[in-house]
């Protein structure tokens, strides 16, 4: 599927999105780390740090009370529950960069890229990671050795859901060999930035 998101000379909300296990993470921080002009949307959670992840850097992590407030504000562009952990996109990072002609980075989940969508349905570009099958997938996970039977159960039973909405987004990537889904993610960012330069 393909909107017309090249003839904006501002800002573009750029939204990766893939189950968990597709290496979407690693995707996007080597993106950002290659210089690229985009700003790193960092989600707030619920949940508790994994071994690894800091904090304001991989998310901002809060207690579920201080979300639910924000919540009320209204300070999210979208939010989820998953796994009984609540994750949001901050709306008013977005609003900054995109007001000032700056492009975003977004990695968020299949239902927070639809809203993210409605937001902003000129300025999106949407890049799905597909595994390069369920088999695989489901030995990515077991190696991560980060969750329960159970949770590992239902993150494959979500990705086949996920993986049904694909075709609503913009690219699609398969991430057989990382190296190849990291070209093939850096050429379309490539590509989309220098259309809106050139709008």
């Amino acid at each position: 599927m393909r909107r017309n998101v090249g003839k904006l000379s501002n800002g573009k909300v750029f939204v990766v999105s893939a189950p968990s296990g597709c290496g979407k993470t690693t995707l996007c921080d080597k993106l950002l780390r290659a210089g690229f002009a985009l700003a790193n949307s960092i989600s707030m959670t619920t949940r508790s740090p994994r071994p690894g992840e800091k904090r304001g850097v991989d998310y901002h992590f809060v207690s579920r009370e201080h979300f639910l407030e924000l919540v009320k504000k209204g300070a999210f562009l979208e939010y989820e529950e998953n796994f009984g952990n609540l994750y949001g996109t901050p709306t008013e990072f977005i609003e900054a960069n995109l007001a000032k002609g700056a492009s975003v980075l977004l990695n968020v989940d299949v239902k927070g890229a639809m809203k993210v969508l409605r937001a902003y349905p000129d300025r999106s570009v949407l890049i799905f990671v597909l595994p390069p099958s369920i088999k695989v997938l489901k030995e990515r996970l077991h190696q991560r050795k980060s969750d329960s039977l159970s949770d590992m159960a239902r993150r494959l039973a979500l990705a086949k859901k996920e993986i049904l909405y694909s075709d609503k987004y913009d690219y699609r990537i398969v991430n057989d060999k990382l190296e190849d889904a990291y070209r093939e993610l850096k050429r379309i960012v490539k590509k989309e930035l220098e259309d809106s330069h050139n709008a």
